[in-house]
């Protein structure tokens, strides 16, 4: 723990406790006396109001009109961050943040109302099978060493690639690792769950010197295309979910016509497709004859192959 963290932790504490002796701090953070003593100073520099108690049960604190006044985290705030990491774990599957959970369980009230809302998600089995991969990507960022794995890209090719790893992100439903990729000597976005015999390498490397230009680059979002369409009310609240109540207007008795924006490629057909007959895209027409040549060679794809599949296999058949 760097001295800001734990400058940080110190507030975090005297915030919930009234006074906290020396030893304490020291044995909590694994420190010298003298190093709470220097933080405490720093602290008062900072015009955080501490102040020290002398005796057998003497300490630090924090002046009551300050955390009255002044707080920095209310109980209120510290449920909503509980509440967060709470869902997020089940997505982040990080010691890390089990760790944290319980340090801001230990400050929140045990009389608290956090248990007043509550995040579900589907426990996939391939997010513990993507556990490793998650945890050997952290490592490497943190100690700056060079990552090489097999990749398969969406065409099913493999390749074998070195990686400068910089960033792991989250996105829907989907990790990604960012980083430089020495093979391709260029900035590239790789999904885990297409990399394969991942090892984390003896060879450290430094932090490239256009890293903040390129990340700020790879913030942009993906072309989107204005659509209108017509949506059953049984998916209207999935719509507001996405694209909020403004999106959405009466059309008739049996549709409401929402428009909305999708990339123009396979990602917003994927999603459009997902809502079946619950939709009909009617604007613009370029994007109505790309889905429906999309829909067209999805269902290309089964006539044959599920005539041959017959013939091979009757219905009455066991196999």
């Amino acid at each position: 723990m760097d001295k800001v963290e734990r400058l940080i932790s110190i507030i975090m504490i005297l915030l919930k406790k009234n006074i906290v002796s020396t030893s304490e701090f020291a044995q909590l953070f694994n420190v010298s006396k003298r190093t709470i003593l220097r933080d405490m100073e720093t602290l008062s520099v900072s015009n955080i109001p501490i102040y020290a108690t002398h005796g057998v049960n003497g300490g630090y604190g924090i002046m009551e009109e300050y955390k009255v006044d002044k707080r920095l985290l209310s109980s209120s705030d510290l449920e909503n961050i509980l509440t967060a990491l709470g869902g997020l774990e089940q997505i982040l599957i990080s010691e890390e943040v089990e760790i944290t959970l319980k340090k801001i369980e230990a400050m929140v009230s045990p009389l608290s109302l956090k248990s007043s809302i509550q995040l579900s998600f589907y426990d996939w089995e391939g997010r513990s099978e993507i556990l490793q991969t998650l945890r050997t990507c952290q490592e490497a960022i943190l100690m700056r060493r060079l990552v090489s794995f097999d990749y398969i890209d969406k065409d099913g090719a493999t390749s074998n690639r070195m990686v400068e790893p910089y960033q792991l992100h989250f996105s829907e439903r989907s990790w990604y690792l960012k980083g430089f990729c020495l093979d391709r000597m260029g900035y590239r976005t790789f999904k885990l769950s297409r990399i394969d015999n991942l090892h984390m390498n003896e060879q450290t490397f430094n932090l490239r010197d256009d890293l903040l230009e390129q990340q700020q680059k790879a913030s942009y979002q993906p072309q989107l295309v204005a659509i209108k369409a017509l949506i059953s009310p049984s998916i209207q609240d999935q719509f507001i979910e996405r694209y909020g109540r403004k999106s959405i207007e009466n059309y008739s008795a049996e549709y409401l016509l929402a428009t909305i924006y999708v990339p123009q490629n396979s990602t917003g057909f994927d999603f459009l497709a997902s809502f079946g007959t619950n939709l009909t895209i009617i604007e613009p027409k370029a994007y109505v004859e790309d889905f429906r040549n999309y829909l067209k060679n999805m269902i290309d794809n089964y006539p044959l192959q599920v005539l041959s599949f017959h013939k091979q296999n009757p219905p009455n058949q066991e196999f």
